[in-house]
C-alpha cells in the first residue's frame, strides 16, 4: 500500500545568525521558493505545504503559487511546527509526514524520495538520510552532524563530534580509515508517531548536543537511517549564504 505523505517546510523568521533567511535572495529567488520548487520535484509527496509563524513569509509563499499554513512562534523545534500543520491539515488525511529542511536551496528532489522509500522499511515508523562524508573537515565542523548506525540501518547516536574516535589512526585522512556518515537533516514520521515524539520532554543528551533527534534515541525510538549518494549543503551562516549564491549564478 503506498503512503500518503505531507511534505511540511517548516520556516521561521527569525534566526540568531541569519535573520529572515527563508526570504533571503539567493540567484533572483528566495531561499523558501528554491527550497519549494525542488521538493515539488519529488514523486512521493502527496502535497507540500511551508509551516511558518511569519505574516511576510506565509504571504510571499501563497504569493509565488504555494501552500502555507500559520503555526505559534514558540516551537523548539521544526518537529513540533510539523505536527502542529499536521493537525491544521487533518492528521486523518496522511499517514506520514517529511520534515523538509527550508534552508536547503538545493535540495536533491531524489532524497525525498530515497527518505520516503527508507520510511517504509523503518519498524519503529521513523526514517532520516545520511551521506557517506568525504572530508575531515567535516568531521571536526560542529554544524555537520554525524552518525552511527547498527548493522540493520538504525542510529546508535547523532553527534557533532567526530564518531567514532579512531584510536589507533596514525596517517593519512581519516575519512578513508572509516565509513564516517554525515547526517542530512531531512526527516520523515508515521503521523501515529510524530504525534508521539511531540510529547516527549527535553532529555540531557539532547541538550548536550542540541540535537532533538537524541530525545528519540534516549525515550527507546529507533530512527532508520537511508544512504544516500547527494551530498547537501544548509544554509546556517552569511558566509554559507554567499557561497549559495555564488552556486546559483553556476546555474545559469
Amino acid at each position: 500500500m503506498s503512503l500518503r505523505i505531507l511534505g511540511i517546510v517548516p520556516a521561521r523568521y527569525a534566526s540568531t545568525r541569519l535573520p529572515a533567511k527563508p526570504l533571503a535572495d539567493i540567484g533572483g529567488k528566495t531561499m523558501i521558493h528554491r527550497v519549494l520548487e525542488r521538493a515539488a520535484l519529488a514523486e512521493s509527496l502527496l502535497e507540500l505545504v511551508v509551516a511558518t509563524d511569519d505574516q511576510r513569509i506565509f504571504d510571499h509563499v501563497v504569493g509565488i503559487g504555494g501552500h502555507a499554513v500559520m503555526t505559534r512562534a514558540e516551537h523548539p523545534s521544526g518537529t513540533d511546527r510539523c505536527y502542529e500543520a499536521l493537525c491544521a491539515l487533518g492528521k486523518d488525511r496522511y499517514d506520514a509526514v517529511v520534515n523538509i529542511q527550508g534552508d536547503e536551496p538545493f535540495l536533491v528532489p531524489a532524497q525525498v524520495d530515497e527518505l520516503c522509500r527508507t520510511l517504509v522499511s523503518a519498524p519503529s515508523g521513523l526514517a532520516t538520510l545520511a551521506h557517506h562524508l568525504t572530508d575531515d573537515q567535516d568531521l571536526d565542523d560542529p554544524g555537520k552532524v554525524k552518525i552511527t548506525t547498527d548493522i540493520q540501518g538504525d542510529a546508535l547516536y547523532f553527534s557533532r563530534a567526530a564518531i567514532p574516535v579512531l584510536r589507533n589512526h596514525r596517517a593519512g585522512p581519516r575519512h578513508a580509515a572509516h565509513h564516517f556518515l554525515k547526517h542530512i537533516g531531512l526527516y520523515a514520521y508515521r503521523t501515529e508517531v510524530l504525534a508521539k515524539l511531540v510529547s516527549l520532554k527535553p532529555s540531557s543528551l539532547e541538550q548536550a548536543e542540541s540535537l532533538e533527534q537524541l530525545r528519540w534515541l534516549e525515550n527507546g525510538y529507533k530512527v532508520r537511517v537511508g544512504l544516500t549518494v547527494h551530498p547537501s549543503f544548509c544554509v546556517d551562516t552569511p558566509a554559507d549564504l554567499e557561497e549559495a549564491r555564488r552556486l546559483a549564478t553556476q546555474e545559469r
